[in-house]
């Protein structure tokens, strides 16, 4: 196992699923699974306890769900990234999980090797939507995140911002705009600000909705 391996925390009620994630992933030479929970309470501590640097979750759980644990999550500061790996597919399920932060969304029937590619992405910093879950989310019936205005964005803002929504890291922003990090991060924060979004995942998807990269 690589020394930069990236450590993975499954959380799912279903322990023949948790075991198929394991010995699939314990094979990928740069993933190491640093433990399991059944529930959104014992994924919570686990996290805690482990400091992973991506979860898997499941959303439907007894007792505490994917979604009460995303916000336990934020609520304890936890760095890790979650990704939301479940059956099911409707968007009052899929918005909410978004809304709590995570960083991205897949369904259990996902080829094990898109899997894999997903963690890694989630990982690097980038938001992972399936297609037609960007497509629940971009629905003419879902209000729109945020309640800021596009035209007071800067043109370097809109840049960044369209980046983020091409799923780009901070780095990789920085790269292509020939700028530093710290510089990227302030036009993060800023464009944040001015459209009235809580993170990354709303930005690229206010992105997605008005137009802006892709």
């Amino acid at each position: 196992m690589a020394d930069n391996a990236i450590r993975v925390l499954l959380v799912d009620d279903h322990q023949v699923v948790r075991r198929g994630l394991r010995t699939f992933l314990e094979v990928q030479g740069d993933i190491e699974v640093v433990g399991e929970a059944g529930d959104g309470d014992e994924g919570v501590a686990r996290a805690l306890e482990l400091r992973p640097d991506v979860i898997l979750m499941d959303v439907k759980m007894p007792g505490t769900d994917g979604i009460e644990a995303l916000r336990l999550l934020h609520e304890a500061e936890s760095p890790a990234r979650v990704l939301i790996v479940t059956s099911f597919t409707e968007k009052r399920t899929v918005v909410p999980a978004l809304r709590a932060g995570a960083a991205g969304y897949v369904y259990k029937d996902v080829d094990p090797v898109a899997l894999a590619d997903a963690i890694r992405s989630v990982h690097a910093g980038h938001v992972l939507l399936q297609p037609e879950v960007a497509g629940a989310l971009l629905a003419r019936d879902e209000p729109a995140h945020g309640t800021g205005r596009g035209n007071a964005l800067t043109d370097r803002e809109r840049e960044v911002l369209g980046l983020i929504a091409d799923g780009r890291s901070n780095r990789e922003i920085a790269r292509a705009l020939v700028l530093s990090e710290k510089t990227v991060k302030t036009h993060v924060s800023n464009i944040l600000m001015k459209l009235d979004l809580a993170d990354r995942t709303q930005a690229a998807l206010w992105a997605v909705r008005n137009g802006v990269g892709g």
